[in-house]
């Protein structure tokens, strides 16, 4: 008897636990459509309640983002900069290799006064996107790699930020602006390696198609 309770009771955890999974999902596509469509506070309501309803959840598969990442960022292009700074460390001292949450922290560092310390952020979050997506295009050049940045659009960016950054006398606002840019183009790389990536298998299963 009590063996049965238990496996109806673990049944029943795994159950919510799909559903809340599913729940959060579907907050985060929604709220990642408002986010690439420039409604930022739409945005972040959708990731609050992602957030609530289940705080482990991540956002996709190659390149994994957790939701303490997307509510920070959302914060921080609301102007909600103090809430961005908190939220945006709590993602980071989750999950260190986050390179958006990152780049987003440091532009929050620099606009709240703290600019050496939010150089240092968007620095490294730059320096680990490259490094990231070096290491997909290489390791799976096979598979999925070949469509992350195929033309080095992002690395070329990266580099000349960070060849920026290393001078003596910064144009802040052209950093803040080339961080947002690399961090939004980076969203945006997933959806566009993955639609790319559907095409071309598309492609191949009607041309085996038409030569049966």
């Amino acid at each position: 008897m009590k063996s049965n309770c238990l496996r109806l009771a673990l049944l029943s955890l795994v159950f919510f636990c799909g559903c809340a999974s599913m729940k959060a999902g579907s907050e985060v596509v929604y709220g990642r459509r408002a986010l690439l469509g420039g409604d930022n506070e739409t945005a972040l309501g959708y990731f609050q309640s992602a957030l609530q309803v289940d705080p482990t959840y991540k956002y996709g598969t190659a390149y994994q983002q957790g939701l303490l990442s997307y509510v920070g960022r959302t914060e921080y292009l609301t102007g909600r900069l103090p809430q961005a700074r908190d939220t945006l460390q709590k993602s980071l001292a989750a999950n260190q290799d986050e390179g958006i949450a990152r780049i987003y922290l440091g532009l929050t560092l620099i606009r709240t006064d703290n600019r050496e310390a939010g150089l240092k952020d968007v620095e490294a979050g730059m320096r680990g996107i490259h490094d990231w997506l070096d290491w997909v295009t290489e390791t799976f050049r096979f598979s999925f790699g070949q469509y992350w940045d195929p033309a080095r659009a992002i690395r070329s960016a990266i580099q000349s930020d960070l060849a920026m950054l290393s001078g003596r006398d910064l144009d802040w606002q052209k950093v803040v602006a080339d961080g947002e840019w690399v961090a939004m183009r980076m969203e945006e790389e997933g959806d566009k390696a993955r639609n790319d990536e559907q095409r071309d298998r598309q492609r191949d299963s009607e041309g085996r198609d038409s030569t049966k």
